[in-house]
């Protein structure tokens, strides 16, 4: 049950993220005053629609996306002489280029909302081994541990930390001789310990070195050994440690999602391997396996905080990955279309440099070829990827 409510919450989230992208184009359309006739979530046939004004709006059977018909996209459509006035081709340039990236800008501005509203509203992940919490006792099953509310009962032991006077806000320095620097390091570091044999811990308070002497515990069904500790310390920020958080967060998201693209092609005969998750393809992944990814997120528990900061990671992921992609200057993607314009502006201004008329809109006809093949590729890698993602998934550790 809690996997399929991951999948059901990714679900709606990349609805609201197709609404908002179509929105974006329906919008400032409107603002520039285009004739706008339709606009509707997914493709196929018609489930439900109603109409406002010129503008039918609705959902249709396939929830695979959306799309804003806008009257006279390109050279091709043909237009009633008296709806030509208002046509996207018939506006000047710089509004036709807005329109075409509203897309990607609602992507991006819901990304960086959602970035904003983790730094201050629900904290930001610290990478270092500061304690944020001790357990008072020792959890009876990996389920209590997992629940994010431990309860104890009399006669339930102490946790080793609590034992051992591990204090909020003490930081691990070493664990068994062994230095540690962040929360995976010390994670592997008590894993490895025996449970029952007592371990030197040197923790930093309050600016200086303590050691004390723990002696790690085990828990049935869990492998590893267990101290009672935080994995992580959330922290909020203030509003303006929060824009650039999101901002920081924004360019890194962004500079991962275009290596992951540049790999794409060495990674693609690993995506059926058993060891995907080991190579490259491990970190390419179709709409399925960011589903599955959210499925496994809420089905591995670990506290509220721990499962919405992930969730919310693999929509944020989503929403910047998706605007990137459709600005690339292929088409049919928003990008294809915003570099014929720039083309169609570029040779209007050496025109006119020529004391020549400006040449007018490209035909857009002699590119069907090209954009048959790009999108003809695309649907064949999307379609390598999203069986892998089904046959092959790769698991979250």
């Amino acid at each position: 049950m809690a996997f399929l409510i991951g999948v059901v919450i990714f679900v709606i989230a990349l609805l609201v993220s197709v609404m908002l992208h179509e929105a974006g184009h329906f919008l400032t359309a409107k603002k520039f005053h285009m004739q706008v006739t339709q606009f509707f979530v997914g493709f196929g046939q018609t489930l439900w629609s109603f109409r406002r004004g010129e503008t039918e709006y609705g959902v249709k059977a396939l929830p695979f996306g959306g799309f804003v018909r806008i009257t006279g996209m390109t050279t091709m459509e043909e237009v009633d002489p008296a709806d030509e006035p208002r046509s996207f081709r018939n506006q000047p340039g710089w509004q036709r280029g807005i329109v075409l990236a509203a897309g990607s800008f609602m992507h991006f501005a819901l990304a960086f909302v959602l970035l904003f509203i983790l730094a201050v509203g629900i904290g930001v992940a610290t990478n270092n081994t500061t304690i944020g919490n001790v357990d008072p006792c020792v959890p009876r099953t990996v389920q209590a541990l997992d629940s994010g509310s431990l309860t104890c009962t009399a006669g339930q032991p102490a946790s080793p930390a609590k034992v051992a006077g591990i204090r909020p806000g003490d930081k691990i320095i070493s664990i068994g001789g062994q230095r540690v620097g962040n929360w995976t390091e010390l994670g592997t570091a008590i894993r490895k310990q025996p449970a029952g044999r007592p371990v030197r811990v040197v923790v930093e308070r309050g600016g200086r070195d303590v050691a004390l002497t723990v002696t790690p515990a085990s828990i049935s069904g869990r492998s590893g050994s267990y101290l009672g500790i935080e994995e992580k310390v959330f922290q909020r920020v203030g509003p303006v440690s929060g824009v650039a958080f999101a901002g920081s967060t924004f360019g890194q998201i962004l500079s991962e999602s275009a290596s992951a693209v540049s790999r794409l092609p060495a990674a693609i005969p690993d995506l059926f391997a058993k060891d995907r998750a080991k190579t490259a393809a491990g970190n390419v992944s179709s709409i399925v396996g960011a589903a599955d990814d959210a499925g496994q997120v809420v089905q591995a528990g670990g506290g509220w905080q721990f499962t919405v900061e992930a969730l919310l990671l693999i929509i944020i992921s989503i929403n910047i990955f998706v605007g990137a992609f459709n600005l690339l200057p292929l088409l049919p993607m928003d990008g294809g279309h915003i570099a014929v314009l720039i083309y169609e502006r570029v040779r209007a201004w050496l025109a006119r440099l020529r004391g020549r008329p400006d040449p007018g809109l490209a035909d857009i006809q002699k590119l069907i070829p090209i954009s048959v093949g790009v999108f003809a590729l695309l649907v064949g890698i999307a379609l390598i990827v999203l069986a892998a993602d089904i046959v092959n998934p790769v698991h979250l550790t």
